[in-house]
C-alpha cells in the first residue's frame, strides 16, 4: 500500500509540474493538486489506524 501511495504522489507531482510548464494545461495542475490532497488524507488515515492498532496490542 505504501508503494501505491508513493506512485500516486509522484504522478500527481508530475502532473502539477507539467501543468506549470504549460499554461494551456491548467486542468493538469488541478487534477494533480486534488490527487496530492487525496494521497495525503489516505496516508494520514493509515498512520492513525496503525497507531491505534499498536496501542491496542500493548
Amino acid at each position: 500500500m505504501r508503494v501505491v501511495l508513493w506512485v500516486i504522489g509522484i504522478v500527481a507531482a508530475v502532473l502539477i509540474l507539467v501543468g506549470l510548464l504549460s499554461n494551456a494545461a491548467q486542468w493538469l495542475m488541478i487534477i494533480g493538486a486534488i490527487t496530492l490532497v487525496v494521497v495525503a488524507i489516505i496516508a494520514i488515515v493509515k498512520v492513525r489506524q496503525r497507531t491505534q492498532q499498536s496501542q491496542r496490542r500493548h
